[in-house]
């Protein structure tokens, strides 16, 4: 089924310089709607990179992005949320003296700034975006800690936070950047199927250290290296392919040990 699904997100070529340094060399990634698509590879390989570019928080070289039939290669990342966008970070980032409500809140008038930037009036009534909050805290599993500050959470429980931020801005494609950071067993687990459903009304962009998370709830996978692509497939492609196992995945792949 997904592999008839349109393009949401498409890099053409798409480059990163610093300097002499090529962090991305011409990066080509189409992913497609209502899919959780999983970008891999050692540290230093371009991933985070590539999410600065398709997000709009850095400046592309070279190439081209095209997100829901609109070219967005020069816009800002602001722009990008307004489209459809929303990003979660390797370090998370919420408002911790706020209750877990608030942050998720904050969250969704963010689309809209001129909402998220009016003092003069208190967030009730249709401000307070309840039906929208309410919809995210159930989907992360929060609903017992609406009224917790968010700096008293568990780290996994902030990291599903942070997923329920992003998901507040009602976005068409939601990029996860490493969520199961520092989490424990119990904790994995929770966000492996948070991030599994989310297919059904988003499209899940994810970098991700974990094999057996991407593994198991994947449907397609880009291996990068060296800031370009080594391969792409379905898991089980991936799993099976010589040249990802003799680049740098070996038997952590497969499940082996060393």
């Amino acid at each position: 089924m997904t592999a008839h699904a349109p393009i949401l997100l498409e890099a053409i070529d798409v480059e990163k310089c610093y300097g002499k340094f090529a962090a991305l060399g011409g990066v080509n990634l189409r992913v497609r709607a209502n899919t959780v698509h999983s970008v891999i590879g050692p540290n230093g390989a371009g991933k985070t990179t590539l999410f600065h570019m398709l997000t709009g928080t850095k400046a592309v070289s070279g190439g081209r992005i095209v997100f829901d039939g609109q070219e967005v290669t020069h816009e800002p990342d602001y722009r990008r949320v307004r489209r459809g966008m929303a990003r979660s970070f390797q370090v998370t980032s919420l408002f911790l003296s706020l209750p877990v409500r608030e942050n998720l809140r904050l969250a969704a008038q963010g689309v809209t700034p001129r909402q998220a930037l009016n003092p003069w009036h208190e967030p009730v009534g249709p401000r307070a975006l309840s039906q929208v909050v309410d919809s995210v805290l159930a989907k992360v599993g929060l609903e017992r800690m609406a009224g917790t500050p968010a700096g008293n959470l568990s780290h996994g429980q902030q990291r599903r936070l942070e997923v329920g931020m992003a998901l507040a801005a009602r976005p068409k494609a939601i990029f996860l950047d490493e969520p199961t950071s520092g989490m424990g067993i119990d904790d994995l687990e929770d966000m492996k199927q948070l991030i599994k459903g989310l297919r059904d009304q988003h499209t899940v962009v994810l970098i991700e250290h974990n094999m057996n998370i991407v593994m198991d709830i994947s449907d397609t996978v880009t291996v990068m290296q060296l800031g370009r692509v080594l391969a792409e497939g379905k898991p089980n492609e991936i799993r099976g392919d010589d040249r990802v196992r003799a680049a740098y995945l070996g038997n952590m792949i497969t499940g082996g040990k060393g």
